[in-house]
Parts: structure tokens; sequence; C-alpha cells
């Protein structure tokens, strides 16, 4: 079972302080932000700080992702270079539309992995989906390599494209479950909008209800103060972990007795529900439980 991945904190590529301790904040994900975060005049400087934050021994420990800038930008291949030669664990391709955007991005990562003596494959890949066209292609997007890690649903943009604005999250429903079913058909994760009005907490945890309940993996985000709020609403109950911890025992049970059938207190228990309680158990085991 792979670990989980409930935040993915965005960091300016251009702010040499957060980078050099952006990892004391303890998400589960850490992204590199080379696009929107960095102001024109300073793309060149960002991705060389990137760069050399990646080599820092305190990320090692923690997945990095790199969000680069378009590759039809001039600025898009010089932040890939970098990024996979720095050894970032996923490249995040903005403004996804289409299948073809996550082929030409894998072909130039297949590239520099063997121009640097990575190895092949290592370089994963992340999605973001921000227009129409995007939502529209989500599917064939989400299994356009098999690099694909995840995909991410971007909400600004997308409402944007779609002439409306954010608000109670009924304009971006559709994109949501469009985005989540591509992800479960391509047996990769997802990831939620991010929230941007960080002193609204109670508007936050209400936004993460809703991912966490369509089945959302995590989110992105974009303050380390949403990190503990976060962690918190995706944490299981005592009760859903005892649940979960027979029902995972009378697995092993089955399987070391060479039962072809899981039963729990007379009932039949098949993989699905398995699968789900070995999630809710990896993810007790990354704190404290939720009281209700």
């Amino acid at each position: 079972m792979k670990r989980p991945r409930r935040s993915m904190l965005f960091i300016p590529g251009s702010n040499a302080a957060m980078l050099s301790t952006a990892f004391v904040y303890r998400p589960d994900s850490i992204m590199f932000d080379l696009e929107d975060a960095v102001a024109l005049c300073e793309k060149d400087s960002a991705r060389l700080l990137v760069y050399h934050a990646l080599q820092l021994p305190a990320y090692k420990e923690i997945e990095t992702v790199v969000r680069i800038n378009p590759l039809d930008t001039p600025y898009g291949l010089k932040d890939l270079e970098a990024a996979v030669r720095g050894g970032a664990q996923i490249i995040r391709l903005p403004k996804t539309d289409s299948a073809a955007d996550i082929q030409n991005l894998e072909r130039e990562v297949e590239r520099i992995e063997q121009e640097c003596g990575r190895e092949h494959g290592s370089t994963r890949l992340m999605a973001a989906i921000e227009s129409a066209s995007g939502v529209v292609n989500a599917v064939a997007i989400a299994t356009a390599s098999p690099r694909m890690d995840s995909i991410a649903l971007a909400g600004f943009d997308y409402v944007v494209d779609m002439q409306t604005q954010r608000g109670d999250g009924s304009e971006i429903f559709y994109a949501r479950c469009a985005v989540l079913h591509a992800a479960r058909a391509a047996k990769i994760d997802a990831f939620d909008v991010v929230f941007s009005d960080v002193n609204d907490d109670e508007g936050f945890l209400k936004e993460v209800e809703v991912a966490k309940r369509l089945g959302f993996n995590g989110k992105s985000l974009i303050n380390p103060r949403q990190i503990e709020l976060l962690h918190k609403a995706y944490a299981p109950t005592e009760e859903e972990v005892r649940k979960a911890e027979q029902i995972v025992n009378a697995a092993k049970n089955a399987e070391r007795e060479g039962l072809g059938v899981v039963s729990l207190n007379g009932k039949m228990i098949d993989s699905p529900v398995v699968l789900n309680a070995q999630r809710i158990l990896a993810l007790a085991g990354l704190g404290s439980l939720r009281t209700s």
C-alpha cells in the first residue's frame, strides 16, 4: 500500500527562504512552482534556485514535485531540464488540454533522463487540468503515459474558461467528478483545487469534506497553515480503524489458511473492502485520529 498523499504544498520557486525551509511544514508533497508564482523577470533565477533546492538532503525524505511552465513557452523546456536533472520525482504540467501534451512531455523527459544518466522511468508526470478541453479529455490525459502519476484540477483558470467564478462549489462539481473518474479509470491519484482564502478555516474544511467524500486523494495547498487542518480532516476515527483492523486481519487469516473467500462475522468481504481498510490503516499510521 503506497503512502497517502493528502497535501501538496505550493512553494514559489523564486522565494529562496521558503525553498530552503519548506520541508519543516511536513506536507506529504512539496511542489516547487516555476510557473504562475514566478514573475517573468525571475524565471531564470527561480529555475536555478529550485535545481539547488532539490539537492538538499532534507528533501530526500519528502516527495518533490516541480510545476514547470508550458512547453510551448520560452521557459518550459529549460524548467524541465533543471527539474529532471535536479532529481524531481514528479513534473506537474500546467494547462494540460490533451493526451498529446503529456506525450510531448514524456518524450522530452525520456531524452533528459538518458542524457543525464537518470534511471529510465524514474520521473513521473502529473497533469493539471485547467480548462473545459482538459476536463473533456481527462480520461485520455490520465492514460496518456505509463509515467502518469496523478491528475489535478486547477479551479481558478477552469472557472475563467467556463465564464463563471468560484462560488459554493457547484460551478466546479462536474469538473471534479470528471477528473476524479479519469484518475480512478487510470488507477492514478487525484488532487482537488486550491482554496485561496487562507483566513477562512471553516470554508476550507467544508471544501475538504466535499473533496474527501468524492474520493480525492488530497488537495493542492498554497499556505502551510492549511496542512494540519487538511491532515486532521483526512484522518480516520478510532471506530473506522478498529473495523479496518478486523477486516485486514480476516483477509490475512484467509490467505494464511488458503481460503478463496474472506469472511468476517459471517459476512463475505470482497477485495475492494480490504483495499479500503488498508487505506484507512495507512492514514491512521500518519498521525492522530479524528474524534468524530
